[in-house]
């Protein structure tokens, strides 16, 4: 570098600034206190209804069901508060992208210091390999090409000179420059990135706001039931103490302890299922979410295409040749237009690979690109046509490089024997005359959405270029590469699944906008009349932006971080559940806006991954597709064991309500503590079987399963259904083990031993009874045998456990007496089992009855 230059700033001069500015590092995120926000979790609606109701099931009697009663509230407040200190540590990552150490001129000579300690004005020195550390003006450059593919999305590295600018973050991929450091730390672009991650607040998930539904309502039956018991148990006469504790009693048992738990392991289970399929989901909430996703934003490189450049033809004035092969394959197939065409085309494969410096490397036989992905599909390519590249590039004949030049579109090396030149077709073709046969190739080349390079070589003579303008004499063209980065195998397919299932997909990318349609239009993204828009282009006015995007197969390139964060919030407000990918640092704020984020696990950065509420770790996007029908699933699982849960809550209220209508002459069939142990005991397994049921074949055909998680087919077949049937075969059970008993109607009912007895039998028959009910409630409208027994792998020892824990619970003697039942007589046993037929056969009528009307809902 020039001794001229400027000599930068002092130590002491350095020293100052640097305690005026404070460090170059990104601000931390304010966020609240591990202890601030696990006391949140502990506070929200449903905690708050739980808490009451240990406290009230302490002051009633019940120790034990206070007890559990607090342990799941505490283990749902801590799992929700480590999932959200995982999601928020996106920002931090954004540190990482900062070096430790730089080269600064201070004091006129190099210095290495802490990249925290770089201060405005300070002058870097910077080369290849090096990260920049802050903002910064370019004052000289040698040759500078600068990756910044984490800010823009851009995957080609792009050349930089003197007065234009570096950002905080960037990559130094060849050459070597001085510059001005102009911001650091907060003032960075980088960290403008950090705080539109930070800034923007996640919002609820559809299984969030539904779930907050279900927990109202039921807490207000939960109250009102209680309080209606209170009022009858003092009017009957009942003693104001015994009929308190009797109300909260009803009411604790009525409060779905098992809700949230149940609805965690279901989720817990989606999540297995898709890490199956390559989807590591980092929110659990996102498994629901997916389903419920009416419009992806994807990106293209890495995720619709293979991120593997590829020449796939190549023409040169003496022949062509197509590769029948994509990405980096070593066995691609070479198909000749005529028996000449390999020596002229070997001729422009060796050029254009002395005129690069990345390359495809062998791993394990397959082959990898190192560095520019272009450069190392031209190094395929000529390895496939025989050519030692590995050698030649060991050769140091290679005098002079002249990086590419973004106004001249073209870069050069000069050799010891040749001049070679590389560039786009309009910056290398003008230079070697005028060729009808180069331009009709060409044109056939780019017809195709090819990316299209032409390569021409001159010899050097005796001259030595000093600048890329001197290497333009006598140039000769070689012929014309057309790469493509390969679209995914499956991608076409996905895109169709996604249409069938009522999801619209747009593609955003940071990439110019003709690659980025013709790759739409190739894997079939881009519809017929679907808009191609440009970031820069796009409305201030969020409702007319939401307008614009509000199509299928729309396609938007240069966008910036700001537009994908824009874009996310404009298809929100128009009613869209939005999926967004993204792989870069650019990416996150976007990803932690939409409703679910999915980040690229092999090509992502981590600062996209901690964004990110899924990881697709093998970059495809028809794990997109698998999730979205896991997250279906999950949804109508959630629904079936509502559904299940529902219906216990009528069978295990009836006996109060025939009691409370009797005024107390009729006894009760179950008591407080039964139904306690049906909750907490026998319930909960079959609810979780329930919540792993497989997805059916039909829940990609049509829109999102949308509306109230309890809707209208969940209160019919609950409260209209099966809900009264197992209500009533719990009463016929209790009756009838009463007659057995000696008990006939019109004399006093029995006590002690008979009447624990006959409540043991309606014990017996909700357990049996709600064991069929988990088998029906697989399908709102096939019967088990249609699904076949064993297809829920979870569901059969569920509810052998279930009966096994309800056996114990009715045939250990201290167990038993403390819960208030004894073994039934033979007849409460024959109408505990009757009930599991008679449930499944009325549940099949009601779906026969459903299927022949003229709607034939399908959960």
């Amino acid at each position: 570098m020039s001794g001229s230059m400027a000599p930068g700033l002092t130590t002491a001069e350095a020293s100052e600034r640097r305690e005026q500015g404070g460090a170059n590092r990104l601000p931390a995120a304010r966020r609240p206190s591990a202890a601030r926000r696990l006391l949140g979790e502990l506070t929200h609606f449903f905690a708050i209804m739980l808490w009451i109701a240990a406290v009230l099931a302490f002051f009633a009697g019940l120790p034990e069901l206070s007890i559990a009663i607090v342990a799941v509230i505490v283990l749902n407040a801590v799992f929700a508060a480590v999932q959200q200190a995982r999601a928020d540590r996106a920002a931090d990552r954004l540190q990482a992208m900062l070096p430790t150490r730089v080269s600064v001129w201070r004091d006129r000579r190099r210095r290495v210091i802490e990249a925290e300690d770089v201060v405005v004005g300070d002058l870097l020195l910077l080369e290849a390999g090096d990260r920049v550390p802050a903002d910064a003006t370019v004052v000289t450059a040698n040759r500078l090409l600068v990756d910044t593919s984490l800010l823009t999305g851009e995957s080609a590295a792009a050349q930089v000179t003197a007065g234009e600018r570096l950002f905080a973050g960037t990559f130094v991929v060849e050459g070597d420059t001085r510059a001005v450091t102009t911001a650091i730390g907060a003032a960075t672009r980088l960290a403008g990135i950090a705080r539109l991650t930070t800034s923007t607040t996640k919002p609820d998930t559809p299984l969030t706001r539904g779930l907050h539904g279900v927990v109202r309502l039921t807490a207000a039956i939960a109250v009102t039931v209680g309080a209606v018991f209170l009022l009858i148990s003092v009017l009957i006469g009942n003693p104001i103490q015994d009929a308190l504790v009797f109300a909260i009693g009803v009411t604790v048992a009525l409060v779905p302890e098992a809700l949230l738990p149940t609805v965690t392991l279901s989720l817990a289970w989606g999540s297995e299922q898709m890490a199956k399929k390559q989807i590591l989901v980092r929110n659990l909430e996102a498994v629901e979410t997916l389903g419920s996703t009416t419009f992806i934003c994807t990106d293209k490189t890495g995720t619709l295409t293979r991120n593997q450049m590829t020449v796939v033809e190549a023409w040169s004035p003496g022949g062509s040749v197509s590769v029948d092969g994509a990405g980096y394959d070593p066995t691609a197939h070479l198909q000749w237009t005529n028996p000449d065409a390999p020596e002229p085309l070997r001729a422009l494969a060796i050029a254009g690979t002395r005129c690069s410096t990345g390359y495809a490397e062998e791993v394990g036989g397959q082959w990898r690109a190192h560095g520019d992905p272009m450069e190392a599909a031209l190094d395929a390519f000529a390895r496939r046509l025989g050519f030692d590249t590995a050698d030649d590039r060991a050769d140091v004949s290679a005098e002079l490089r002249f990086p590419f030049d973004p106004r001249r579109r073209r870069m050069a090396v000069v050799r010891a024997d040749e001049v070679v030149v590389k560039g786009s077709p309009d910056g290398v073709l003008p230079l070697c005359g005028d060729d009808p046969a180069a331009h009709k190739a060409l044109d056939e080349l780019t017809a195709r959405g090819l990316r299209v390079l032409a390569v021409a070589a001159a010899p050097r003579g005796d001259r030595t270029p000093r600048a890329l303008e001197e290497c333009e004499e006598g140039l000769r063209l070689l012929g014309l590469v057309g790469l493509e980065d390969p679209p995914r195998d499956d991608v076409r397919a996905s895109l169709e699944a996604c249409r069938r299932a009522g999801v619209k997909v747009a593609m955003v990318t940071g990439d110019h906008p003709v690659t980025a349609t013709a790759i739409a239009e190739e894997v079939g993204l881009r519809l017929p009349g679907a808009p191609v828009l440009l970031g820069d282009e796009l409305p201030e006015d969020e409702q007319h932006l939401a307008a614009l995007l509000d199509h299928d197969g729309v396609v938007v390139a240069r966008v910036s971080p700001e537009d994908k964060l824009r874009i996310a919030r404009a298809l929100r407000s128009r009613g869209h559940v939005v999926a967004m990918t993204g792989d870069g640092v650019n990416d996150a704020p976007a990803l932690h806006e939409a409703d679910i984020g999915v980040a690229m696990g092999r090509s992502g950065t981590d600062v996209a991954r901690e964004a990110a509420d899924l990881v697709l770790l093998d970059d495809s996007f028809a794990g997109i597709v698998v999730g979205i029908e896991h997250g279906r699933t999950t949804f109508v699982n959630i629904r079936r064991f509502l559904t299940y849960h529902l219906t216990d809550n009528v069978a295990e209220l009836t006996p109060f309500l025939v009691w409370a209508l009797s005024g107390g002459q009729f006894p009760l069939a179950l008591g407080v503590l039964q139904i306690i142990a049906l909750d907490l005991g026998t319930d909960t397994l079959s609810a979780v079987a329930l919540g792993a049921e497989p997805p059916a074949k039909h829940l990609l055909d049509g829109p999102p399963v949308r509306g109230r998680l309890m809707n209208g087919t969940v209160l019919r077949r609950a409260f209209g259904v099966l809900g009264p049937l197992e209500a009533t075969l719990t009463m016929v059970a209790f009756v009838v083990s009463l007659v057995a008993l000696g008990w006939r109607p019109g004399e006093p009912f029995p006590t002690g031993a008979d009447l624990m007895a006959a409540s043991g039998a309606a014990f017996m028959t909700v357990v049996a009874a709600q064991t069929a009910n988990a088998f029906a409630c697989r399908s709102s409208t096939k019967w088990p045998g249609a699904l076949g027994w064993t297809t829920n792998r979870l569901l059969i020892p569920a509810a052998a456990i279930e009966v096994a824990f309800s056996l114990v619970v009715l045939w250990v003697p201290p167990i038993a007496m403390a819960i208030g039942h004894q073994n039934p007589p033979l007849w409460g046993w024959v109408i505990a089992f009757a009930s599991m037929p008679i449930l499944i056969g009325v549940d099949a009528f009601d779906k026969h009855l459903r299927a022949r009307g003229p709607r034939r809902p399908r959960r």
